[in-house]
């Protein structure tokens, strides 16, 4: 698991187990804030047959992230 700081967000690689394998994502969360983060699938159609492969996968998406807006949204 990868992560980048903004400055109001953490954004974090992450997996999505689903049907067929993997999907990567970035997951979000306002710094301080509770509850879960927000997950962004990204990579839309891949499927990895790891959860390690969807990770790296979202790590070299992550590396690419320039920022999250205000909504939540990730900026690239």
């Amino acid at each position: 698991m990868a992560r980048k700081e903004f400055k109001d967000v953490e954004a974090v690689s992450a997996v999505m187990p689903g049907e067929g394998g993997y999907d990567a994502a970035i997951a979000v969360k306002a710094h301080g804030a509770g509850g879960a983060p927000r997950f962004h699938r990204v990579l839309d159609g891949q499927k990895f047959k790891t959860a390690h492969e969807a990770d790296q996968a979202a790590t070299d998406v992550l590396a690419r992230l320039v920022d999250v807006d205000a909504n939540g949204e990730l900026v690239f």
